[in-house]
């Protein structure tokens, strides 16, 4: 197998969105490291991209913890130079705003938004010496509007989009693209397709009514792929179903 002349890192790399990010990046021959809390639970996914003759290291990762982002991101460049980094942490808990604790509202600003600052700077302090590089952050439809119950949620989102698009202003002169994907839908997962049911008294769901994790992580592969005359800073993504 040769030598991947590049790699990438997706802190966050959950079961769907995170895991689908992996195997794009993989499938177009990049070395993919994919970190999580409880990194055990990567080893399926390790054996799949290397069974599609791709490449992938899984680390257990607390996306809080500076020195636990700064060893992630640079053993990644070591393998082979950093190219993308993809911020993927979801952190979505709903709350009435008279029960949401100091504990909740902390930690959920600690893993959606903190972490991001965390991971964007330590990716720029690789990419920006080598004058190249992009880096992705993954929102939702609180980091443009705060719901019911959401408070602690939409609030690290909304800090998440404010340092993406600092970061934006700052490094798009240094060759760096910075971008910001808002997923402002249910992504295809037992989970909400269960929200979905309850809600709706559906069984069924409509083709494509969900997002297909997939199909997030090719709009990531073309965000990477895109010429610099015309880089995206912000892009919503939605299925056709979707109301807005």
């Amino acid at each position: 197998m040769p030598q991947p002349k590049a790699s990438v890192a997706v802190v966050g790399a959950g079961d769907h969105i995170g895991a689908a990010i992996v195997r794009r990046f993989a499938a177009g021959g990049y070395a993919v490291f994919a970190g999580r809390r409880n990194g055990d639970r990567l080893a399926a996914l390790e054996q799949e991209v290397a069974a599609a003759g791709g490449t992938c290291f899984g680390r257990s990762l607390d996306a809080r913890r500076e020195d636990e982002v700064a060893t992630f991101l640079a053993e990644a460049d070591g393998h082979a130079p950093l190219e993308v980094c993809v911020f993927n942490v979801g952190a979505n808990v709903r709350f009435p705003i008279r029960d949401t604790s100091e504990r909740v509202f902390r930690k959920v600003w600690e893993l959606a938004c903190y972490g991001g600052f965390l991971t964007g700077r330590e990716a720029a302090r690789i990419m920006v010496p080598r004058g190249r590089g992009s880096i992705f952050f993954t929102g939702a439809t609180a980091s443009l509007r705060g719901g019911a119950g959401f408070a602690a949620f939409a609030s690290a989102k909304f800090g998440l989009r404010a340092v993406a698009q600092s970061m934006a202003r700052e490094l798009g002169p240094q060759n760096i693209h910075v971008a910001h994907l808002v997923v402002d839908a249910g992504v295809d997962t037992p989970f909400v397709r269960n929200l979905r049911r309850e809600r709706t008294g559906r069984d069924e769901v409509a083709a494509d009514e969900l997002m297909n994790p997939a199909s997030i992580a090719e709009t990531y592969w073309q965000l990477h792929g895109q010429p610099r005359d015309a880089w995206t800073h912000e892009l919503d993504i939605r299925p056709w179903a979707e109301t807005w």
